[in-house]
């Protein structure tokens, strides 16, 4: 083989290396690019869908919020319901004492007075009105 055929094989192999160098160059440039759009693409998915979870995350925090609220409300009703109840209890108990004081007024009354007949048997009794024996 003369000199010449060598170099000219040796050109031949490096421009080929070359050309298979610049081929795998323009194949990963054009693969990273479609991987830039991509990610692009991604990336404005999860901005839109990341606006929708804020609104979703607003919704939430408003509910509990107001859940907050009402159960404070409750509470506070229960609260005031119970003192209620208590004020009611003490009511109930000031007019049985009354009530029986009164039963024991009349039947006193009754006692005394030579008019009644069987004057030692009381007549009333806490539900008995005196003036509708």
């Amino acid at each position: 083989m003369s000199t010449s055929s060598i170099i000219w094989i040796i050109v031949a192999v490096v421009v080929v290396i070359a050309i298979v160098a610049a081929l795998l160059w323009v194949a990963r440039n054009r693969r990273d690019e479609r991987r830039h759009i991509e990610a692009e693409q991604i990336r404005e998915d999860v901005a839109d869908k990341s606006l929708q979870v804020g609104e979703r995350e607003a919704r939430a925090e408003e509910t509990a919020a107001k859940a907050r609220m009402v159960q404070a409300e409750a509470d506070d009703k229960a609260a005031e319901a119970s003192a209620l109840q208590h004020h009611a209890a003490q009511h109930r108990k000031e007019a049985t004492s009354s009530r029986e004081e009164l039963n024991q007024q009349r039947d006193h009354a009754d006692t005394i007075d030579p008019k009644v007949p069987n004057p030692e048997e009381p007549r009333s009794t806490p539900d008995q009105n005196p003036r509708n024996p």
